[in-house]
C-alpha cells in the first residue's frame, strides 16, 4: 500500500511540475511577445515627432526611461543601480555606450528611411553580435550562423541596391550602425559575464542624457520641444524601451534562444504594420524583397539549432 501511495504521490508531484513549466513557458512566450509589439511602436513614435531631431528627441525618451528604469532596478533588487553598474565593471560602460550610439542611430534611420527598411535592418543585430563574439571572444559560430549571415548580406544588399547617393541611402547605413551597436552592447554583457540588463540599459540612458544634452549645445539646438514632441518622447521612454525591456527580461529567463529569435521577429513584422495602418506609409519593392531573404536567413538560423542565448535589446 505505501509503495502504491508513493508511486501515486510521486505522479501527482511530476504532474503538478509538468503543469508550473508549461505555466512558465507560456507566460515566457507572452511576456517576450508583448515586449516585441512594445518595441515595434519605435517608428510609429518617431512619426508622430513634429520638429525635434534625433540629439533632443533621444534627450527627453533617455530622460523617462533613466528614472522609470532606476525605480524598477531599485524596486525588484533593493539595490541602486548603480551599485549593480559597480559590481558588472567596466563592460557595462562599453555596452551603455553603445547602446547610445544604437539609439542615435536607430532614430535617425527612421527619421530618414522607412520604417520596414530601418526595422528589417535593426534585425541584423545577432548575426553581428555572432561575429563579434567570434573575434573578440572566441566564441564558436554554427557553420548555419555563417550560412545565415551570408544569405543576410544578400537580402540587404538587394534592400539598399536602389537607394545609392539618397538620404535614404544615410538612413540605411545608420540602421546598421544601430544594429552594430546592439551587437556590441550584447558582446560587453557576455564578456562582462552577466545576463542582467537593465543596469547597464539604465546606465546607457544616464550618457544618453549626458551627451545629447552636450551636443544640442554645441549644434545650437534648443533643449525645449513642443509639448506634443515632448510627451511623444517621454511616453516612448517608459512605455517603448522601459517597459519592453522589462517583459522581455522576465520572459527570456524561461525560452531557449530559438523561440526569443522567432518571437523577436514580431518587432520586425509589426513594426512597419502600425505605420501603414495608422498613417499610410509604404515601401519599396526592394525593401520587401531583400526584407523576405533576411527574414528568411534569421528564421533558419533559428531552427536549425539552439544558439547561446544573447542578453540582446533590438529596439532603438
Amino acid at each position: 500500500m505505501s509503495k502504491i501511495s508513493s508511486q501515486c504521490a510521486f505522479q501527482v508531484t511530476t504532474s503538478s511540475h509538468d503543469h508550473s513549466a508549461s505555466d512558465t513557458h507560456k507566460h515566457g512566450v507572452l511576456f517576450v511577445f508583448a515586449a516585441g509589439v512594445l518595441w515595434s511602436t519605435v517608428g510609429l513614435g518617431i512619426r508622430m515627432i513634429d520638429d525635434a531631431v534625433v540629439w533632443q528627441i533621444l534627450l527627453y525618451r533617455s530622460i523617462s526611461m533613466s528614472f522609470f528604469l532606476y525605480a524598477v532596478i531599485w524596486l525588484r533588487s533593493g539595490e541602486s543601480p548603480f551599485t549593480q553598474i559597480r559590481r558588472i565593471g567596466f563592460p557595462a560602460v562599453i555596452a551603455g555606450l553603445s547602446l547610445v550610439a544604437a539609439y542615435s542611430g536607430g532614430i535617425y534611420a527612421i527619421q530618414n528611411t522607412s520604417v520596414a527598411n530601418a526595422m528589417l535592418l535593426f534585425a541584423t543585430a545577432p548575426f553581428m553580435a555572432a561575429v563579434l563574439g567570434w573575434v573578440v571572444l572566441r566564441e564558436p559560430v554554427r557553420r548555419a550562423t555563417w550560412i545565415a549571415i551570408v544569405v543576410a548580406l544578400g537580402g540587404i544588399a538587394i534592400m539598399v541596391a536602389d537607394k545609392s547617393g539618397s538620404v535614404v541611402l544615410k538612413g540605411g547605413l545608420a540602421a546598421l550602425g544601430s544594429a552594430l551597436g546592439f551587437a556590441i552592447f550584447t558582446v560587453a554583457l557576455r564578456w562582462g559575464r552577466t545576463g542582467e540588463m537593465l543596469p547597464s540599459v539604465f546606465l546607457s540612458g544616464v550618457f544618453a542624457i549626458i551627451i545629447t544634452f552636450g551636443v544640442c549645445q554645441v549644434l545650437g539646438l534648443s533643449v525645449s520641444v513642443s509639448i506634443n514632441d515632448a510627451s511623444v518622447a517621454m511616453g516612448m521612454g517608459v512605455f517603448q524601451v522601459g517597459a519592453g525591456l522589462i517583459l522581455y527580461t522576465l520572459g527570456s529567463r524561461s525560452l531557449p534562444a530559438a523561440e526569443l529569435t522567432l518571437l523577436s521577429l514580431a518587432e520586425v513584422l509589426l513594426g512597419p504594420l502600425w505605420v501603414w495602418l495608422f498613417i499610410g506609409e509604404t515601401t519599396s519593392i526592394n525593401t520587401l524583397i531583400g526584407g523576405a531573404v533576411l527574414l528568411a536567413a534569421i528564421v533558419g538560423n533559428a531552427l536549425s539549432g539552439k544558439r547561446r542565448k544573447p542578453p540582446a535589446i533590438t529596439t532603438p
